[in-house]
């Protein structure tokens, strides 16, 4: 189901268990995993786009192989808020994984975390050829990062 309000999708959500954090491009999809305590999100891996059902079949293999209990999508708005093309494809993803998963799945504004992903990759040092590979799962952790800690905000 989705929830446009994290505080929604917080109140679907068991007490503990892993969840996921989507970082949606239009060649790849960066993926980064909590903890099962949701204290920390960690970059894991980034899926090749195909066409829907192949990046679906591959996500749902990561929920079902670290047995997730919920979705954090990306989204990316405009630096005035509003939505664009971009933000409306990832709502039909969103839609489309959704008749595909009982799992809880929501949005978190993703402004800036590619440029956040970066500069923590530049400062690390990394190569261009190494940042290249890795910036989509790197900015998947902002992404969730960002969702967790408002999630403990919402528990008190």
């Amino acid at each position: 189901m989705i929830h446009p309000e994290i505080a929604d999708f917080a109140a679907d959500l068991p007490p503990f268990g892993a969840i996921a954090g989507l970082d949606l491009g239009t060649k790849t999809i960066g993926v980064a995993v909590s903890d099962g305590m949701r204290q920390v999100a960690s970059p894991l891996t980034v899926i090749r786009r195909q066409k829907f059902t192949l990046d679906a079949a591959d996500l749902l293999a990561i929920v079902r192989d670290r047995a997730l209990v919920g979705l954090v999508m990306g989204l990316p708005r405009n630096m005035d808020g509003s939505e664009g093309p971009r933000a409306q494809s990832t709502r039909a993803f969103a839609r489309n994984l959704e008749r595909l998963t009982p799992l809880p799945i929501t949005f978190w504004d993703e402004r800036l975390s590619t440029v956040a992903a970066e500069r923590a990759l530049l400062e690390a040092d990394t190569s261009r050829k190494r940042r290249a590979e890795v910036i989509d799962q790197v900015a998947a952790g902002y992404i969730l990062q960002g969702a967790l800690d408002r999630l403990r905000y919402l528990r008190g």
